[in-house]
C-alpha cells in the first residue's frame, strides 16, 4: 500500500504537468532593431558671464556686479524675455601667491575673483551668433558654450520608433530564412531604455563680435526589442 504522503506528491506532480507545459514559451525569435533621424535644432542655451578680480574682496564684488549689471541691461535691451536667462553659477575667491604656505593662507592672498554666470535661453538659433556679440559688447569675458537642442524631439522619436520596427523585422526574417522556419506575428514589442536625443554642445565660442555659429543637426535614436513567433515552413 503507497504510503498517503507519497500519493499526495504524485497526484500534485500530475496535476500541475499539464499547466507547466501550458507555460511553456513559443517558438520564437527575438532581435533588437534601431533607428536614427537626424533634425535641425530649434533652440539653444548660451552659457557666459563676467569674471573680476581686485585687491579686496568688496572690490571684486562691486566690479562684478556692476559688469554683470551691464551685462543683463543688454540682453534686456536684445529682446530676450527675462525668464529666458537666469543666473547658473556665483562665485567668490581668493587668489594665492605661487608661493604661499598653507600654514599661513591670509598672507598669501594676493587678490580676490569673483564670477557671475548666466545661462540664456535662445528660441531661435538663427540668433544665437548675435546674443554672443551682444553678451561679448556688453562686457561678459566668459563664454563657456553653447547647447543646440530639439524641443520637440518626441515627435520626431515616432518616425525613428517606425524605422526600428522596420529594422527589427529585417533581422528578424533574416535569421527566419537562415533557420528554415516562417516569421508570423510580434508576440512582444519593448522600447530597451529611455529614446536618446544626442545633443552636441559647443565649448568655447569665439570671444569677439561677429562670432561664426553653425547649429548643424541633432540625431535622435531609438531601439526596440522585438519577438517574433515562428513555425515551421509547410
Amino acid at each position: 500500500m503507497k504510503h498517503p504522503l507519497a500519493l499526495a506528491v504524485l497526484t500534485a506532480t500530475w496535476l500541475t504537468a499539464p499547466a507547466l507545459a501550458q507555460t511553456a514559451p513559443p517558438p520564437a525569435i527575438s532581435v533588437t532593431g534601431e533607428a536614427t533621424v537626424s533634425v535641425a535644432p530649434d533652440q539653444a542655451q548660451i552659457d557666459g558671464g563676467v569674471t573680476s578680480e581686485a585687491k579686496t574682496a568688496r572690490e571684486a564684488s562691486e566690479a562684478n556686479n556692476a559688469a554683470m549689471g551691464k551685462v543683463l541691461q543688454a540682453l534686456k535691451g536684445a529682446g530676450i524675455d527675462e525668464k529666458d536667462y537666469q543666473t547658473s553659477r556665483l562665485s567668490l575667491q581668493p587668489q594665492f601667491a605661487a608661493n604661499y604656505k598653507p600654514s599661513d593662507r591670509a598672507s598669501g592672498i594676493i587678490s580676490f575673483r569673483a564670477s557671475n554666470r548666466v545661462t540664456v535661453k535662445v528660441r531661435d538659433v538663427g540668433k544665437v551668433a548675435s546674443i554672443i556679440d551682444v553678451l561679448v559688447g556688453a562686457g561678459a569675458n566668459e563664454i563657456g558654450g553653447i547647447n543646440f537642442t530639439v524641443t520637440q524631439a518626441s515627435k520626431h522619436l515616432d518616425e525613428a520608433r517606425d524605422k526600428a520596427i522596420a529594422d527589427a523585422r529585417r533581422k528578424a526574417e533574416i535569421y527566419a530564412k537562415a533557420a528554415g522556419v516562417t516569421l508570423g506575428d510580434p508576440i512582444s514589442i519593448s522600447e530597451e531604455g529611455a529614446p536618446t536625443p544626442v545633443f552636441r554642445s559647443k565649448m568655447a565660442a569665439p570671444m569677439a563680435v561677429g562670432a561664426q555659429v553653425a547649429p548643424g543637426e541633432e540625431t535622435l535614436s531609438v531601439m526596440v526589442g522585438v519577438s517574433w513567433a515562428i513555425k515551421a515552413k509547410e
